[in-house]
């Protein structure tokens, strides 16, 4: 079976491509299940048909063997530099867990070419080391989040970035699920302190373990998910599995499972997951960055619900674990069930975001999740996420919502309303600009006029939709 590139998928890597002429370190960016994996699978079946070695690195020990099944799948000749695993310097492919590559590399032939998957990691020491150490090789880098919890960006480590389509684009042609989002419940989080960007996960695990959110999760999940197929994100390893307990008990099949399950077990619990017998999953990190449970599986299965159980202060890690509900099934509408208010902090995942490699160090520079829309508004009636503007009802329960007091603009030391005329009017001249800019050099010329940080990102973006809108 070879890899079939959606049409979108097609124009990224023609992007990448483009990139590649002009640089050696190039990063991809598609949202969580866009398909990175069949982007990556494509490029390396190219590149080792041409006789040139390829490795591809796994973040994570548990992604090796996920990968090793979707190249065999594909027909991706492959060894491994694994732990555990054993190691083919013969094979064009190389399918490498960080951890162990970082320890080989003086037993291996130099690649030709890099494909480095959640490279949004990069920083860390060891991912420095390999990309040092084949620095005449080309990069890829994959993600559907490209920031760092830190602040810092990624352009000390590539020289470009490719954006694919969003997530409302993606869900408006099919390719993802439509979803609904409640928050029913959030901790108080005041006192609860920071630590390398994120909240502390010993004092955020008292904030979360508590009867009323842990009943709030039982009451809300059987009354909006009941019999789904979902997976919660814990803050430790003991509130997952204690996640798991209560959930039980309220007759509600579950289970916890982490980096220490033994094989036996998980392989079980997976299989047990997959057919329906185990219907809630608890973990911590597990189920986030680069899980492909159909890969795991192997079969065609979806997670039809999220549970948010962890708060958290990184935008990645809330896209990340939100977007794993989001792979689409026949008549699916997915399900967000965020206790942990970050909703609130980050919005909704299909909310427009501008991606950029610079991170918010030094003057005048914006992190990638500084560009925020304002949080959705919440209904009192069903707890569901709303985006603004207010609807005066709820879409969900036809609840009433009370209209949100219109925007004042401060002008010479007066208060000055935009009218909703104005308003139609201002949009009505962005959108003429857009359509006269023909060309995706006049629209990148447009963009900068307009003042926006990434101009060749947004005409991209601009030229990519007309292209699908007139296929």
């Amino acid at each position: 079976m070879s890899v079939q590139l959606r049409d979108y998928q097609v124009d990224v890597i023609q992007g990448a491509r483009a990139a590649l002429r002009r640089s050696r370190r190039v990063l991809l960016q598609l949202p969580t299940g866009g398909g990175k994996t069949a982007l990556a699978s494509f490029m390396a079946g190219e590149t080792a048909g041409k006789g040139r070695p390829v490795f591809f690195i796994c973040h994570r020990a548990e992604l090796v063997n996920q990968t090793s099944f979707t190249f065999r799948k594909f027909g991706i000749p492959h060894g491994f530099v694994a732990a555990g695993l054993p190691m083919d310097v013969r094979q064009p492919v190389q399918v490498c867990s960080i951890d162990t590559l970082k320890n080989r590399l003086h037993q291996l032939p130099d690649p030709a070419l890099l494909i480095w998957d959640e490279c949004h990691h990069l920083a860390a020491a060891g991912w420095q080391k390999v990309q040092n150490h084949y620095g005449s090789a080309f990069h890829i880098g994959l993600s559907a989040t490209p920031c760092r919890l830190d602040g810092k960006g990624l352009d000390a480590h590539f020289d470009e970035l490719v954006t694919g389509p969003t997530v409302a684009w993606l869900i408006e042609h099919g390719h993802l699920s439509p979803y609904r989002a409640f928050a029913p419940s959030a901790p108080d989080m005041t006192g609860v302190r920071k630590q390398m960007g994120d909240f502390v996960r010993g004092e955020t695990e008292r904030a979360m373990d508590k009867p009323k959110l842990t009943g709030d999760a039982i009451t809300h999940w059987l009354k909006h998910a009941n019999g789904m197929r979902s997976v919660g994100f814990a803050v430790t390893v003991a509130h997952s599995m204690h996640m798991a307990e209560q959930f039980n008990a309220a007759g509600i099949p579950s289970a916890h499972l982490d980096g220490g399950t033994p094989k036996a077990d998980r392989a079980r619990i997976i299989r047990d997951y997959a057919d329906g017998r185990i219907l809630v999953l608890f973990n911590v990190d597990l189920f986030g960055e680069g899980f492909d449970l159909s890969a795991i599986a192997q079969r065609d299965v979806t997670i039809d619900c999220v549970l948010q159980m962890r708060p958290t202060q990184s935008l990645g890690l809330h896209l990340q674990q939100v977007g794993r509900a989001l792979r689409p099934s026949p008549g699916k509408t997915a399900i967000i069930l965020d206790h942990a208010g970050n909703i609130r902090r980050h919005g909704l995942p299909d909310d427009e975001r501008e991606w950029s490699l610079e991170g918010n160090q030094g003057k005048g520079r914006k992190a990638a999740n500084d560009n925020e829309p304002p949080p959705p508004i919440t209904c009192t009636g069903c707890f569901a996420q709303i985006r603004r503007p207010a609807p005066p009802v709820c879409p969900y329960c036809g609840h009433h919502i009370a209209p949100e007091p219109k925007k004042i603009e401060v002008a010479e030391g007066e208060l000055q309303e935009i009218t909703d005329s104005e308003k139609a009017a201002i949009r009505a001249n962005l959108k003429r600009e857009q359509a006269e800019a023909k060309s995706l050099q006049e629209l990148v010329a447009l963009g900068a006029r307009r003042g926006y940080k990434s101009p060749q990102q947004w005409a991209f973006r601009v030229w990519s939709g007309r292209k699908h809108r007139a296929a």
